[in-house]
């Protein structure tokens, strides 16, 4: 897997994409045009014509015979590409209104030209003063404020989008520019006293998706997301030299999660860890998966499930005396150990054979508190999920003590904050400005300080390293699973990175590849998933992609 710091990457559509920060995308522009390559006018003429033909692609009827807009258009560039959206709608011959937030004579050069531009073609009125509801438009463009936001909404404007809100099917008829208008791009949060944004059906944004596309309200408020090529280069291709991208503020940015050709390599190819002749079970690793006692093994033997499933060669349930006959009365391939305290943990850990470990899903607090050190002091490769977490909540740094670069730490969001208050006090405040304190920026500091990787779940999961190596693995738009919600599904999660682990995957390979495939075992069952199908799904995800 190719690593960089310096550009942000996301699995869509089979693609390996770059998500950029508002400054890094400032960067590739500012680069572009002192180069002499393009001029911003250039580029603000070739995004509202993106943003035009993104329109008519998605809604193909609009092309077809001449109908109403309504423009929105703000006091910066991404108002000035509002203009150019205005003044094409117009020559197709469509009766076009058009509203400016703020002071025409304050607009930047270029937007100021494309102001000018359409004053000779028609009317500016006064944002406030816009039609707000489905029946008033055929389309609306959101082109008030795009990824440079850093203030809330306020005043009439909040107003304004409060009112709108209370119309359903506005948003089904509404496309934003670059990104719904009160929402941060670095971090889907809403920066508005009122928390209104304005909701499109549709988002054009230009070169490279944001960071705010995929996290926190970002999948919710925006719609659908459209990238527009406008020609620019600069943070094109994962295997990309750092030394020859164009300089970048902001965020340090992503490494690349897996996809489905990485998938591939890494089970299948040359150096891959399926079908060698000549091997044997051991080969694939021995996954130690730690059960709860009598009444609570079962999301343990999900998880025992899950690394099995994704190759591990074998895998035992450590299961106190009391729980053994209810374990083995529900297992087969799977294969079981007894202990109850800490020292018989330490005797079992003595086979070295035992490459992988995983406490926490049904564990209990108390025998998790008894057990975690145990584990850490061998220094294998450890899955840290749920009680294993939460029973270090009263004292987090005695946990962080204990870890090393080998364990991963599967918090969600609860469990996250049990460990990291402060930093959940960070990513859950209210922002007064942008860009916001994001989820990126919250599960890069946790790693730092547990000094391993951490996984901190949600729809939009995002993972560290301590290096700050991260990406995010996002179940929105064609990948929305939200049956993936159920009792049970983390379980399997932690039994996937576990078995992985096991097989010789590094952590931060391991956890990215495990969150990748639990979404892709959900979207294969579909709606009715119960956690005991994801792992069962594996095979026909793996046939899909030839390995």
């Amino acid at each position: 897997m190719a690593m960089s710091r310096s550009g942000a990457w996301f699995f869509v559509e089979g693609l390996m994409t770059e998500l950029l920060t508002a400054a890094q995308m400032r960067a590739i522009e500012t680069a572009e045009i002192e180069s002499g390559e393009v001029t911003g006018l250039e580029l603000m003429e070739r995004a509202g014509r993106g943003v035009v033909e993104a329109i008519f692609e998605e809604w193909p009827e609009l092309a077809k015979t001449s109908h109403r807009a309504v423009v929105l258009c703000g006091p910066g560039n991404n108002g000035g590409d509002g203009f150019v959206v205005a003044r094409l709608l117009k020559e197709w011959g469509w009766e076009v209104e058009v509203f400016l937030y703020g002071d025409a004579e304050k607009l930047p050069p270029d937007a100021q030209a494309n102001y000018e531009r359409w004053c000779e073609m028609g009317d500016v009125g006064a944002l406030p003063d816009a039609p707000k509801f489905a029946h008033e438009a055929d389309l609306y463009v959101d082109a008030i404020f795009g990824t440079g936001l850093v203030r809330p909404l306020d005043g009439t404007l909040l107003e304004w989008a409060k009112d709108r809100a209370s119309d359903p099917y506005a948003a089904a008829k509404t496309v934003a520019v670059d990104i719904a208008s009160g929402l941060c791009s670095d971090s889907g949060h809403e920066l508005s006293d009122g928390t209104e944004t304005v909701l499109a059906g549709l988002t054009v944004s230009f070169h490279r998706e944001k960071l705010g596309h995929y996290l926190n309200w970002g999948p919710s408020k925006g719609g659908k997301v459209v990238i527009v090529d406008i020609g620019l280069k600069g943070g094109v291709s994962p295997d990309e030299e750092d030394a020859k991208r164009p300089p970048r503020g902001g965020q340090d940015g992503l490494c690349p999660t897996v996809s489905p050709g990485e998938i591939v390599r890494i089970f299948d190819g040359p150096t891959g860890l399926l079908g060698k002749a000549g091997t044997h079970k051991f080969i694939h690793g021995h996954a130690l998966i730690v059960s709860g006692g009598a009444g609570k093994s079962g999301a343990a033997r999900l998880a025992a499930r899950g690394a099995l499933r994704i190759g591990t060669g074998l895998v035992t349930l450590g299961v106190p005396h009391e729980a053994q006959a209810e374990v083995a009365a529900q297992i087969t391939a799977l294969m079981m150990c007894e202990f109850g305290d800490a020292g018989a943990l330490a005797k079992t850990l003595e086979d070295d054979r035992l490459n992988a470990l995983c406490l926490g899903p049904g564990l209990g607090l108390e025998r998790a508190r008894a057990l975690v050190p145990v584990a850490l002091a061998t220094g294998r490769a450890t899955v840290l999920d749920a009680d294993a977490l939460s029973a270090f909540a009263d004292d987090p740094e005695a946990l962080f003590d204990m870890l090393h670069k080998a364990c991963v730490l599967t918090p969600h969001e609860g469990e996250f904050k049990r460990l990291f208050p402060d930093i959940h006090a960070k990513l859950v405040e209210v922002p007064a400005k942008g860009p916001a304190y994001s989820k990126v920026d919250a599960t890069r500091e946790a790693a730092q300080r547990a000094g391993c990787v951490v996984l901190f779940k949600g729809p939009d999961t995002v993972i560290s390293d301590p290096k700050g190596q991260c990406s995010i693995n996002s179940a929105h738009y064609d990948r929305a699973a939200p049956w993936l919600a159920t009792a049970g599904s983390g379980d399997v999660l932690a039994g996937f990175i576990t078995g992985l682990l096991a097989r010789g995957f590094q952590p931060l390979q391991a956890t990215t590849t495990a969150a990748w495939l639990h979404v892709e075992c959900a979207l294969e069952f579909g709606p009715g998933l119960i956690a005991e199908d994801l792992p069962e799904q594996l095979p026909a995800v793996f046939r899909k992609l030839e390995v």
